[in-house]
């Protein structure tokens, strides 16, 4: 796995998932699309070897798989969750805002586990990653039930880091 070092696979990887990118966005597999499609994946995945696509540093074994497919279930619910919380506090008179940064620990190693769990967390309503640093990120959250670092990760990243564990690492 590589930690901020650029691969055969990093890139083999990227120029798969930018070609399959382009399949989905032009809809056609004539031979000139797919020409075209070939040559500017190769030349971004040349240009850009540190990249990160879904794929990269992914761990492509069964448990993985499975744990993507559960990760995303999670998701989704955290995110269902996250917008009723936030659309009650927005509806409520009284406001219970108290917004807060408040300072988590990921053990996440992977460049894009860490990502993905700061995209997830950003995506989901009321929070928003603001720095990661080293194995801390801190958060942004318009409510929060607890401030101390270790109920804050169990509360925000727990969850989401237990499925990117097996996924990245």
């Amino acid at each position: 796995m590589s930690k901020g070092k650029s691969t055969v696979r990093d890139t083999v990887v990227l120029f798969a998932t930018l070609m399959l990118f382009w399949l989905m966005l032009s809809g056609t597999l004539t031979a000139d699309v797919l020409l075209v499609g070939a040559v500017v994946s190769l030349l971004i995945a040349l240009l850009y070897p540190n990249g990160l696509s879904f794929f990269t540093e992914f761990r492509f074994t069964p448990a993985a798989i499975v744990a993507g497919f559960r990760y995303y279930g999670y998701f989704f619910k955290e995110l269902v969750k996250s917008n009723l919380t936030l659309a009650g506090i927005v509806l409520s008179p009284s406001l219970p805002i108290a917004p807060t940064i408040v300072k988590v620990r990921t053990k996440l190693k992977s460049r894009m586990g860490r990502l993905m769990l700061a995209n997830s967390i950003t995506l989901t309503p009321g929070t928003l990653s603001v720095e990661l640093e080293g194995e801390w990120l801190y958060v942004h959250c318009v409510s929060v039930g607890a401030t101390e670092v270790e109920a804050a990760t169990a509360e925000i990243v727990s969850g989401f880091e237990s499925y990117l564990e097996v996924m990245y690492g």
